[in-house]
């Protein structure tokens, strides 16, 4: 008999990851806004912006289109919304990591399951032009309220809750493992935003698959996370940061899911063995693809347990200003989903991470004191 949904909880071992789809595996929020504004353009209201799709777009989806489109029969808004979502699905594309994750899943012998909301023809699609769903051991798909049925999947291929992890990228997610009595994981890499994230409490919430598959292997896949500090190691981390100039005097400023969403400066962690300012190019060159000269440090900054940041951590922010070598031309990594050139004095207009904000104050006090 299988074991009832909240036994097994005092194992600490994973052996099976439930995976959401769409923002967990592959990018399809592109596709899916252009032809959610579809749906509100044939039913006659204003179109939404990314930023307010996914400030407002939540799951089971028929409360969302409940509030936005009401009286419009469920059967005509699936056909506006899948007629236009098959002429963009080229749009859709696997998140970075999730490749690496599938594999090692598939190598360390973890069971893979799926349960989505996505349509059937189009997860079949999507899981044939990436190539996941040779990976996938069970797919549960066009499944709108996901609390509904991750009990039966529990019971049906007797996964005991403890050893189970839910990975997904939204609230309904995380509430559906919480209703399946399974380890909740959140990732940044789809459709809420972290303090979206925040508030349904998450066991774990990650940047993105890489970090929880460097978890697992790091604690030989039990579920230990130290109380309040969601999986950091608990010591201070040293990094760089740099506000990077070009010729006509603007800086380049980043935006990041793991800073909330805010504006802030290319940069990372220190390597045992490196020199900070070989640290700062590298993470410049890595995030941004630019290469940058005339390092000059400006100040040291402590960030504890900054609620912007993703998750509970303490760095020391050795901050620089660098310029860059011409031309400046910017290729973002996996890391940022936005950057922009503006006059630092401008810049303090824009929502900034916190310390961001301190070293922009820096920079301008020091050039209107002559230093």
């Amino acid at each position: 008999m299988a074991p009832p949904p909240g036994a097994g909880l005092h194992s600490r071992v994973i052996r099976n990851i439930i995976f959401d789809w769409s923002g967990t595996l592959v990018d399809d929020l592109p596709a899916v806004l252009q032809a959610s504004n579809h749906v509100f353009r044939m039913a006659g209201v204003p179109e939404m912006t990314r930023e307010q799709f996914q400030a407002e777009f939540c799951l089971p989806f028929q409360r969302f289109y409940e509030r936005y489109v009401p009286g419009v029969p469920q059967a005509q808004l699936e056909a506006w919304f899948h007629g236009a979502f098959r002429q963009c699905q080229h749009r859709v594309e696997e998140i970075p990591h999730a490749r690496e994750f599938l594999e090692f899943c598939r190598g360390r012998g973890l069971r893979t399951f799926l349960l989505s909301s996505v349509h059937r023809e189009h997860y079949a699609a999507q899981a044939a032009e990436t190539g996941f769903g040779v990976y996938i051991e069970h797919p549960y798909v066009e499944v709108w309220d996901k609390r509904t049925k991750i009990r039966e999947i529990l019971q049906r291929h007797q996964l005991a809750p403890g050893e189970t992890v839910f990975v997904g990228d939204m609230e309904h997610d995380i509430e559906t493992a919480h209703h399946g009595g399974v380890r909740a994981c959140a990732v940044l890499t789809g459709y809420n935003t972290l303090p979206q994230l925040r508030a349904s409490h998450p066991d774990l919430i990650v940047e993105h698959l890489g970090e929880l598959q460097e978890m697992l292997e790091r604690q030989g896949f039990e579920w230990t996370l130290p109380p309040g500090r969601s999986g950091t190691s608990g010591v201070p981390v040293g990094t760089v940061g740099g506000l990077v100039f070009d010729a006509a005097g603007r800086v380049l400023l980043v935006r990041t899911r793991k800073w909330s969403g805010l504006w802030g400066i290319p940069g990372g962690k220190i390597r045992y063995g490196e020199r900070a300012v070989d640290a700062l190019r590298r993470e410049v060159r890595e995030e941004t693809n630019l290469e940058v000269n005339h390092v000059t440090f400006v100040m040291v900054q402590d960030c504890i347990r900054s609620r912007e940041f993703y998750k509970e951590a303490h760095f020391l922010l050795l901050n620089y200003t660098a310029r860059c070598v011409e031309p400046a031309e910017v290729r973002l990594n996996a890391e940022a989903q936005d950057h922009r050139w503006i006059l630092p004095k401008e810049a303090l207009a824009l929502d900034l991470n916190q310390p961001t904000r301190t070293l922009v104050r820096a920079v301008l006090d020091r050039r209107s004191e002559g230093l």
